[in-house]
């Protein structure tokens, strides 16, 4: 499907894979969602896998040399926080001497909420029919509808601001972080994720 950004406020998305060079995955990123008459890829994967290609363009615009397997569990670092320190400070100074500003790379890594903005919204995508039975893939869907909707209102309502002259006019991003704390144990997870793995699984009554 196309997408016209003419009228309206350009998603993250859609800034980053024309900064980066990555024109083929808007449709790419619409397919693996869809499931284009293969398995579905989740919108989790979809952030990381596109979060990696967003740091492998950043290395090959560096004219850098870093293993691909070093990028993949870099950005899968970034993205998921779920490395250790010692780790994630090695690898990142292994990326900071081909030249990358890994800060700057990292601010435009995008979250699955952000994906499904951008897939919803922009591309008009939506989840094949054979997919509304399956009750908590519903249930996911709709509260992801819910944040994005919050998310698109918010954005015009700064654009509105700005126009009128009654904020400053600056680049602003919203984020809709839908959370959940687990009452036994404490955790708190990104709603998408406490679905995802069918709840919390601390041990706690």
């Amino acid at each position: 499907m196309t997408d016209d950004s003419g009228s309206r406020r350009r998603t993250k998305v859609e800034r980053v894979i024309d900064e980066y060079g990555l024109e083929s995955w808007g449709p790419r990123l619409e397919a693996a969602w869809v499931g284009d008459g293969t398995e579905r890829t989740s919108l989790r994967d979809l952030a990381t896998e596109f979060n990696t290609a967003v740091l492998r363009a950043a290395v090959r615009d560096a004219d850098g040399r870093v293993p691909d397997s070093d990028i993949e569990t870099f950005a899968r670092m970034l993205t998921d926080g779920d490395h250790s320190r010692f780790d994630a400070v090695r690898k990142r100074r292994e990326l900071e001497r081909t030249g990358i500003d890994i800060d700057a790379v990292s601010s435009d890594f995008v979250t699955h909420q952000t994906i499904y903005t951008y897939l919803t919204n922009v591309r008009d995508a939506s989840l094949p029919d054979a997919d509304a039975d399956d009750r908590l893939e519903r249930k996911t869907e709709t509260v992801q509808r819910l944040a994005g909707r919050t998310q698109v209102i918010t954005e015009s309502t700064l654009e509105e601001l700005e126009t009128a002259g009654e904020i400053t006019d600056k680049d602003y991003e919203v984020f809709v972080d839908v959370r959940t704390i687990c009452r036994n144990c404490g955790t708190d997870y990104p709603i998408a994720d406490l679905l995802d793995q069918g709840g919390c699984d601390c041990d706690g009554a």
